[in-house]
């Protein structure tokens, strides 16, 4: 069964036909042709295909296509403006936190996702009491748990992060 569904990719409203099986993933991939988000494992484990919808993070590649329809969703190429690349994308070269680059989409749209929870003051596992949240390694180590990076480029990654919410 096809559905016909709107999505908005980068900040255009983009119509697709799509089988109701499809993954957002493989509809921004193959037939949108948007591959800022990554395939890795296909299995919601490794975060090389977070994308923002409607503001907040999500692993494509669990997420269906249908269940999407008219939401804004944002990749990592959507990020920059014409002032230049995103705040987080900007620190992330300055703070060399990536380096084969293929988690870096996945990466940056989650440290995006974890910069506006944090503003809006929503605990983790680690934030200690009722206190809000304050941009700790720990705080964002655990937050970006989901996204792996086989280079190892963790120190960078968390330093850009912090930078950008400081």
């Amino acid at each position: 069964m096809e559905a016909d569904i709107t999505l908005r990719v980068d900040g255009e409203d983009r119509k697709v036909t799509v089988d109701t099986r499809t993954t957002l993933l493989d509809a921004l991939r193959d037939r949108l042709g948007v591959t800022a988000p990554k395939k890795g494992c296909d299995h919601g484990q490794c975060g090389s295909c977070t994308v923002l919808v409607d503001g907040r993070r999500v692993v494509s590649c669990l997420s269906l296509a249908v269940a999407r329809d008219g939401a804004e969703v944002t990749t990592a190429a959507g990020l920059a403006d014409a002032d230049g690349p995103h705040p987080v994308q900007r620190a992330f070269v300055a703070n060399d936190a990536l380096q084969c680059g293929f988690c870096t989409p996945g990466q940056v749209c989650s440290a995006v996702g974890v910069l506006a929870e944090v503003k809006a003051g929503w605990p983790s596992a680690v934030t200690e009491g009722d206190a809000a949240p304050e941009l700790t390694d720990a705080e964002v180590r655990e937050r970006m748990s989901g996204n792996l990076c086989r280079c190892g480029a963790y120190p960078g990654i968390v330093a850009a992060i912090r930078e950008v919410g400081a």
